[in-house]
């Protein structure tokens, strides 16, 4: 599968001197994560008990009674960093794959969006505590995820990646070893999958920004990243690579909702499978993901965006 750089935003300045005392940190210190399966519950046969049969008829869907912070807008938490998944544009506009997508199910609602920038590893809180309606933040669903909030149906399947410098040492999620500076974003599943998982203590970073700008200084030896945020950060001139990349579950990211929610989620699952029916999710998946132009691409082995019933249009 061939990779494409994308853009990369800036780094911020305090990067090297953040990164310098998080290394010295991480490597005094015990893995702070319990010894268990990072990705427990993520798998795909897990997750077909989660994705719905049907859904309710968009006609059928009261919008009074979807629990909205402000009636008729959704007030989404997302990420200001995470190309092409969730970021800021040069306009200042939240854009990328998750959030136009968002925006596509919301017009099928006849709901506004109010996208608020925040921090990954707040976001799930944030949602249970209905300081936003919505997370989307390419959220990879888990077990101990769904302690916290509840999740739609999936829209997108997740990969993992190598991000390392051209010509380093460590190439393969096997070179993942004690002494190797592991770099991540802090709350993430490959924080989880480095610290439960591999058994190895990161260094966390609050952001993909900082860690990538890390990965260039050589302040960390890799990064582990979600596989589109790494397309994202890594340009050509960097001087970095995608050393590997592989599917970390036949799994399904969602968007996250309060778990008393259930008219909006059941409202956001209808108007996912009608993006998916009417095609804006192909032809979103297709501009947003290079590597992904046909359905073939972005239905593998078998998996498909929202609930049993609908059906993914061919062409």
């Amino acid at each position: 599968m061939k990779i494409k750089a994308l853009k990369w935003l800036s780094t911020v300045p305090v990067a090297i001197a953040l990164a310098t005392t998080l290394v010295a940190c991480g490597g005094a210190s015990q893995p702070s994560g319990t010894p268990t399966d990072a990705l427990a519950g993520s798998d795909k046969q897990t997750l077909d008990k989660y994705t719905t049969k049907d859904v309710t008829p968009l006609d059928k869907i009261d919008k009074t009674k979807l629990g909205l912070i402000t009636p008729g807008t959704i007030k989404v938490g997302t990420l200001s960093d995470a190309p092409p998944n969730i970021f800021i544009d040069k306009d200042g506009n939240f854009t990328g794959y998750d959030n136009e997508l968002l925006k596509a199910m919301a017009a099928k609602l006849g709901l506004k969006v109010e996208f608020v920038s925040t921090k990954f590893q707040s976001l799930l809180a944030q949602v249970k505590t209905k300081q936003f309606d919505v997370g989307s933040s390419s959220i990879s669903t888990t077990d101990a995820r769904r302690d916290t909030v509840a999740f739609t149906n999936g829209y997108d399947f997740g990969y993992m990646a190598i991000v390392a410098k051209e010509g380093a040492k460590v190439k393969t999620f096997d070179d993942l070893k004690q002494g190797v500076r592991i770099g991540v974003v802090q709350g993430t599943v490959q924080d989880d999958f480095v610290t439960n998982t591999l058994k190895l203590e990161p260094v966390r970073f609050p952001d993909y920004n900082t860690v990538y700008a890390n990965v260039k200084s050589g302040q960390v030896d890799v990064w582990v990243a979600p596989s589109q945020q790494a397309e994202g950060q890594v340009k050509q001139g960097d001087g970095t690579t995608i050393a590997q990349k592989k599917v970390n579950t036949q799994n399904f990211t969602a968007y996250a909702v309060a778990k008393e929610n259930q008219p909006l989620n059941d409202a956001l699952n209808a108007a996912l499978d009608a993006v998916v029916a009417d095609g804006t999710w192909g032809k979103l998946t297709a501009q947003w993901y290079a590597d992904r132009p046909t359905i073939k691409e972005q239905t593998p082995e078998g998996w498909k965006p929202g609930s049993k019933a609908v059906q993914v249009p061919t062409k």
